[in-house]
Parts: C-alpha cells; sequence; structure tokens
C-alpha cells in the first residue's frame, strides 16, 4: 500500500519464504470467493508447507468464478486469471493481492476495444520458480513481451516477469500519508494509468 508500503516486500521470497521455510500468499480474499480458513487449508494442504496470507485491508470487488479462473492456481505461484480465446494476447497485465482488480478492471476494457489480453494473479513467486519450465512458460511466454506488472510495493525484482522491456507500475519512494483514494492516484494505482502502459507496451512491441 502506498500509504504503508513497508509492509509489501515482506512477501518477496528472500525476506520470508527461504528463512522461515513457509509459503506467504499476497492475495485476497474476496477475489477468491474464499473464506479465510477455507483459503489457508486449501493452500496448506496444496503446497505441503505453513502457509501465511498477506491479505488486503481494502474493499475489493468478488471475481465471478463463472468468467475468470479458480483459486486453485494459487498453488503454483502464478496463474491465468483471464485470458483471450483470439490466441496470443496482445498484452500480459500481472498482478498480485489487491492490484489484480486493476488488470481485470483494464482487461475487461481491452477486450472492449476489440484488443486481447491476459490476467495472470502472482501471489507467490517463490513457488511459481519452482514449477516446471513448460509451465511457466505456458503462463509468461517468452515470445510476448508486452507485459505490464503493477504492485503496490517496490518494484525490485519484478523485472524478471515484466522482462527488460516490460512496464512496472509500483513503488520508487517509501510512500506517503493521506486518504488511500488520492494515494492511489499519485503513485499511479488506477485504471486509467495501467491502461496507459499496456497500451505503449503493445505499441512498442508491434512495430
Amino acid at each position: 500500500m502506498p500509504g504503508c508500503c513497508h509492509h509489501r516486500p515482506y512477501r518477496h521470497p528472500s525476506v520470508t519464504e527461504s528463512a522461515a521455510r513457509s509459503r506467504l500468499y499476497a492475495g485476497c480474499i474476496t477475489c477468491l470467493n474464499l473464506s479465510f480458513a477455507r483459503l489457508t487449508c486449501r493452500l496448506r494442504r496444496l503446497s505441503g508447507r505453513v502457509v501465511r496470507n498477506a491479505l488486503s485491508r481494502q474493499a475489493l470487488p468478488v471475481l465471478d468464478r463463472t468468467k475468470y479462473a479458480a483459486a486453485e492456481g494459487m498453488a503454483r505461484g502464478a496463474f491465468i486469471l483471464a485470458d483471450t480465446d483470439k490466441g496470443d494476447p496482445n498484452v500480459i497485465l500481472i498482478g498480485t493481492g489487491s492490484e489484480v482488480q486493476l488488470c481485470v478492471k483494464v482487461h475487461e476494457q481491452l477486450q472492449a476495444k476489440g484488443i486481447s489480453s491476459r490476467v495472470v494473479s502472482m501471489p507467490s513467486w517463490d513457488l511459481f520458480e519452482k514449477q516446471e519450465l513448460s509451465y511457466r512458460e505456458t503462463v509468461l511466454p517468452p515470445r510476448i513481451r508486452a507485459r505490464v506488472a503493477v504492485e503496490q510495493g517496490s518494484v525490485i525484482g519484478w523485472d524478471r516477469y515484466a522482462g527488460s522491456t516490460g512496464a512496472i507500475i509500483g513503488m520508487h519512494t517509501f510512500g506517503s500519508s493521506a486518504p488511500l483514494k488520492d494515494l492511489l492516484t499519485k503513485f499511479g494505482f488506477t485504471p486509467e494509468k495501467v491502461m496507459q502502459a499496456a497500451m505503449h507496451q503493445i505499441e512498442q512491441n508491434t512495430r
């Protein structure tokens, strides 16, 4: 969160998961349509490790699971939440936790414009890196270079998934104190900013 961004980097495996030998997921229960107890039990069963959940304090929309992929994909660290039926997407939008809602909103706006996109929910870098290469390249195909990664935390490490030419919307400073809505706008965590980055990525990679 921009107002207290110091808590978000704790999600990074180098700080938490390796040291504590546990799994840390940056997710949002309202997005998952699961209760806290069910979510924790399910993730622990699927991962075989102690599970800690980093949850949002924000009011977030509930995703329609008839339109979007099931939450079981979390057990693999990252999964395709929404995709195109027109072959390869023009751009991949990557989010973690509450940022996924921004990616989904922009995905829907792009669809309305006739532009194909993919939304990847990535709650755990550590688990994703432990998946077989074929799975990782299915989720993030190397041939698709137009990418936007969004996290209300440090941008450190996201270049691995956004790529050398991808866009990363994140925190470059410690943060500020102000009403949440004002901070989200100030730091670019808005559908407009994500859309702008997505369109620039598409233009940059289709020349």
